[in-house]
């Protein structure tokens, strides 16, 4: 939830997107719960172990596809205070009365669902095994990832908890968008101060008065709106300082500041401006109507011997006097709207709450010291105990587990690779071959590199991909099919058959592949450019279809329409430079199909045509 009153829609404005590459050698802190509880599915899906699924697939997306180095953050205990609220938020569901709840005592809390703390456990079980690091909070996970933010240990989080800014994240990432080609939602804290002038002690302020995920009530009457305009008017020093002063009953310092008109006493200056003159009612100006029709006042700009202009609808008025009515108004309505919203925060018992506000000041939301700082380190995983723990929870084929865990295994190993070029094979079996072609998947460029199995191993052989998923086209560009969500699901390595060899395909980052391999990188971009060249030769004409891009119904139906200019002639159309239609295809054609009359609906015409 994180702080009340739809606070994420105020802040939308400010919401930036990026693509792929965004998160590409960063590291970014998980809300563990967060990425469960996202997709509904996660819980009440009647797959077997569904949560273990979407945290395998998507481990496997953000440290391959996306190239992130993830920190996981699990919850602690929570706090007295989240009990409590926890408890008033069931019953407040359930329609009943939590007014009479106690209050819970000194370490007294209400621990976790228990189904859902299971789910948790299997899940850090899991990502231990794929070598992803674990840190495990004090109390509230977001609490700690946005720590892990702000002292630099991580570069973002991604949670869609609103109070990470609170406790003092600088970058959060909110969703993830599938099929799109930006796929990252996220929001700086710079931004949301440029936008709203408003920094971490006023989004602070901003929750106790509409409530959060320790306070759901917050002060009663006061909505988002009233809240941001009430923190705009302090600074970021004085915002918490000045609630606690109206909360203990002590506002006089701010009824000081707000002048009552009524009560004031007007020099002597301020007293004859503040005299209302008569106005005259054609044009509106100081003056009377019959002084007007002689000669035009000084504020209508008319000719010598014209009257003033008449006014116009909604006119005011711009003299001293009007100008100075209309501010003691504004001010004056100001005050007011001020005295109203002191009064209900005073009217709130024990606001603020002191502890809400240092646990969101903190800075020791998890089990490790600031000096030390915490063990965040990235293993290789522990395949065939992956193996094991989804055959057992999942019931998956270990060929299915492998096949799907091979883009993980080939990203370990590229980025192994480009720092020692001694190591040779991947995964102990797969060796690289040669860069297949280059594909484009949501704008992205990836290659598509070849690997086949080593000589000692070619005896273990076992890859069982039915026929269908096989990828026969040998483009040099190609661009796939968006439909599939590349976060909960893994991209599956091709298999290539040539020549009586098996090759894998694998998607891979251009630049981790070119600092891997350099000088294959470098061949396979200059036989591209020498197939470019020899096709700008021969005259053939780069077509869509010749790059892998999906043709447009006009260009995959080639028209064989006939055109008749007189009687017994025959014309057909050209569709390709180069591409002869002859006479007896065109005889036949019109022997097949009958003109097409202008009556026919155009659905009728086109399947008659394209038919």
């Amino acid at each position: 939830m994180g702080v009340g009153g739809n606070f994420w829609d105020l802040l939308k404005p400010y919401a930036r997107h990026e693509g792929f590459d965004f998160l590409r050698n960063k590291r970014v802190a998980v809300d563990l719960s967060f990425w469960l509880v996202q997709h509904e599915t996660a819980i009440k899906d009647r797959a077997r172990s569904p949560h273990l699924r979407l945290t395998f697939f998507r481990t496997i997306n953000l440290f391959s596809k996306f190239g992130a180095f993830p920190v996981f953050v699990v919850d602690g205990s929570p706090s007295p205070l989240k009990s409590e609220a926890r408890i008033a938020r069931f019953f407040r569901s359930s329609g009943i009365d939590s007014s009479s709840l106690p209050v819970a005592g000194d370490g007294a809390s209400v621990e976790r669902n228990s189904t859902f703390t299971k789910y948790i456990q299997e899940c850090v079980e899991l990502l231990e095994l794929l070598g992803m690091p674990v840190v495990k909070a004090k109390g509230e996970a977001e609490a700690l990832c946005a720590q892990l933010d702000a002292e630099g240990h991580v570069d973002a989080c991604i949670t869609s908890d609103s109070d990470a800014f609170l406790f003092g994240a600088k970058c959060v990432i909110k969703t993830f968008q599938s099929n799109t080609r930006e796929p990252f939602e996220y929001y700086y804290m710079s931004d949301i101060e440029a936008g709203l002038g408003l920094k971490r002690k006023h989004l602070i302020a901003i929750s106790l008065l509409v409530g959060n995920d320790y306070d759901l009530n917050g002060v009663q009457g006061v909505g988002l709106d009233t809240a941001l305009r009430f923190s705009q008017t302090f600074s970021e020093d004085e915002i918490l300082n000045r609630l606690r002063e109206i909360g203990n009953g002590d506002a006089s310092p701010l009824r000081g500041e707000i002048r009552s008109v009524d009560d004031s006493v007007p020099s002597p200056d301020e007293s004859s401006l503040k005299r209302k003159f008569s106005h005259c009612s054609f044009c509106g100006h100081p003056g009377s109507k019959r002084t007007h029709f002689k000669s035009s006042c000084e504020y209508c700009s008319t000719t010598m011997g014209e009257g003033c202009v008449k006014k116009s609808e909604g006119f005011k008025c711009s003299c001293s006097s009007c100008d100075m009515d209309r501010k003691e108004k504004e001010q004056k309505k100001q005050d007011n709207w001020r005295l109203k919203v002191l009064s209900k925060i005073a009217l709130e018992p024990n606001f603020p709450n002191d502890a809400i506000i240092e646990m969101y000041l903190g800075n020791s939301h998890g089990y490790f010291t600031e000096n030390d700082g915490p063990c965040i380190s990235w293993g290789s995983p522990k395949t065939e105990m992956v193996v094991d723990f989804l055959a057992y929870h999942q019931l998956w084929e270990p060929s299915y587990i492998r096949r799907r865990m091979l883009p993980m295994l080939s990203t370990i190993f590229l980025r192994e690779k480009a720092k020692d070029p001694v190591k040779s094979l991947l995964y102990g079996q797969y060796e690289f071959d040669s860069i297949d072609r280059l594909k484009i998947r949501y704008g992205h460029q990836f290659y598509v590199v070849k690997w086949k199995k080593s000589a000692p191993s070619l005896g273990c052989v076992s890859c069982t991909v039915p026929l269908e998923e096989s990828d026969v086209q040998q483009d040099d560009v190609m661009e796939v099919d968006e439909s599939i969500d590349p976060f909960d699901e893994s991209d599956v390595p091709m298999i290539d058959i040539n020549n009586g060899c098996c090759f894998l395909l694998t998607d891979e980052n251009t630049d981790l592949v070119h600092a891997a391999f350099p000088e294959e990188v470098d061949r396979f971009l200059q036989e591209k450019e020498l197939k470019e060249l020899k096709r700008r030769k021969t005259g053939k004409p780069e077509t869509a279809g010749s790059r892998g891009v999906q043709l447009n119904i006009t260009e995959f139906y080639r028209s064989a329409k006939v055109y008749e200019t007189e009687p017994g002639e025959i014309l057909t159309k050209k569709t390709e430079p180069g591409e002869i239609l002859s006479s007896q295809r065109a005889e036949t054609s019109k022997e097949k199909r009958k003109p097409s009359s202008s009556n026919l609906p155009k659905s009728v015409r086109r399947r008659l045509l394209f038919d």
